[in-house]
Order: C-alpha cells, then structure tokens, then sequence
C-alpha cells in the first residue's frame, strides 16, 4: 500500500534540502497519500537520524515523553531508538530551564508509530528514531523544545544529517467548506515561520491540527538550522475517500527546505 501511494505521488517543487516534513497521521486510506507526497521528498536521500515529533491523544501529567523501548516493531522490521541522543536532548532541556523528558513504557501513540513504516521504505538503509510525543500544545514548550533540538542536532557529526518530521492531522469534523477555510490558513501561517503569528491564528480560531506543537516545533527547529522555505506537498480531506462532505478531517503534508520560495510568472 505504501510503495502504491508513493508510486503515485508527486515530489513537490522546491529548492535546497529537505531537512523537515510534516505529513498527516489518519489510518493510510485516509491520508496516506497524502503522506507520500511528502516522504517521497527525501526518498533515496541519507538521514542517520530521524526526529518524529507527535501529540499525544492519550492524558500524560508530563509534558514531553519518549519511549523507554529499545525499538519499534513494524512489519517491515525494528526501528532502533537513539537512547543516547534522548539522554542528551533531556540534559539540553533541564539546562535551559525545560522539563524532564519522560521515558514511559505503555505509550500506544498511532501518530508517531503510523510514520515509522513510510520511513522505512523510503530510507532503505536504515536510521536511529528520536520519538518525542508532546503533550504541552504551548509555544513556550515549543521554544524549548526547539532551542534544545537544535543544539542537539549540531552536536552530531556534520556528516551525518537528521530529518524531522511533524506528525498532525488538521481540522476535524466540520464541512469540507469549513475545513478548507481553516486548513488554508494553516497553510499560509507555516510558510512564514513565525511562531508568535502561527499561535495567534489558532488562538482567535482561524486554523486547527491536532499536532499543533509538533508543527510549530519542527519548523521553529528547521527555521533555527537555516530552512527558508515550506513547500506544500498536498491537501485533500477525508471526503475523497468517504464522499461525505458534512464532516470531514483535513489532511496536508509540506517539505521544509533550505532553499528560497519558489515563485511562478
């Protein structure tokens, strides 16, 4: 099914390198296509690291959870969890004043595992999992998150590229006419990276996603590491499969790049 969506997909036009995503978390009927539009950016590129940043839709009194597992098993194989770089990434946050990052064991969180099998068969040579799932949706969160991933990401060896993904789905549940007004203004509030503006829309309710923190903090992360440019990759709601246009979830998935927009005569 994967290979299927990506076999149809369209990589997007954009300028530089990937260094984000973000890709919906719907079951892949649903949105999966959407998805590989985005993941087939990076398809054939090197990543040893992959930072998959998620909500969680399950209550946690922490703020920031990992997970204490060694791996995730997917039908396509184990997926390795960079422990080393998560006990690194945990210090950086308490030394900025940030919360502990909370390892847990019993963590079934489908929109950070949903990913991990489109990553694997567009990366074929394997890559070290950072999961983090986000419970604090705030923007002071989301700034020391991002602060410390960046730091975190320029500890590594610069040969050895890291790609991030946010991992949300948009508008639930409203009429396709509804949700397409909303998820526009999603669109055009993440291609300028401002966090304070991208805060403010969801606050006056000009936009939804259940991921909120999880987008604004890959994309404060790759602002912060010289990305310039979002490109969108697709959009389309739950309704191009269900064809029931009275309630509908938006789906989008966009390349964050290190070069310049793109523009069009």
């Amino acid at each position: 099914m994967i290979e299927g969506f990506l076999d149809e997909a369209v990589v997007p036009e954009f300028d530089g390198q990937p260094v984000g995503v973000i890709v919906p978390h719907a079951g892949y009927i649903y949105s999966g296509l959407t998805a590989a539009h985005a993941f087939k950016s990076v398809q054939g590129r090197q990543f040893t690291r992959v930072i998959v940043l998620s909500p969680s839709h399950q209550p946690y009194r922490q703020p920031l959870l990992t997970t204490a597992h060694n791996s995730y098993a997917t039908p396509l194989g184990l997926v390795p969890v960079d422990h080393q770089a998560l006990i690194l990434l945990n210090n950086l946050l308490k030394d900025d004043g940030g919360p502990e990052l909370a390892a847990v064991r019993k963590d079934q969180e489908h929109s950070l595992e949903i990913e991990l099998p489109f990553l694997q068969t567009v990366l074929p040579g394997g890559f070290r999992l950072i999961p983090l799932m986000i419970v604090d949706q705030s923007a002071s969160l989301v700034r020391l998150l991002s602060t410390a991933l960046v730091k975190l990401i320029r500890n590594f060896p610069q040969e050895e590229n890291t790609l991030l993904v946010a991992s949300s789905d948009l508008s639930h549940f409203y009429s396709e006419r509804v949700a397409n007004r909303l998820d526009s203004n999603l669109a055009q509030a993440v291609r300028v990276f401002d966090l304070d503006a991208f805060y403010q829309h969801k606050q006056n309710g000009e936009m939804e996603a259940c991921g909120l923190a999880a987008i604004a903090t890959v994309l404060q992360t790759c602002h912060l590491l010289g990305a310039d440019q979002v490109t969108i990759a697709d959009y389309r709601t739950s309704a191009a499969v269900t064809g029931d246009r009275s309630s509908v979830v938006g789906y989008l998935s966009a390349v964050i790049s290190t070069g310049k927009a793109v523009t069009h005569e």
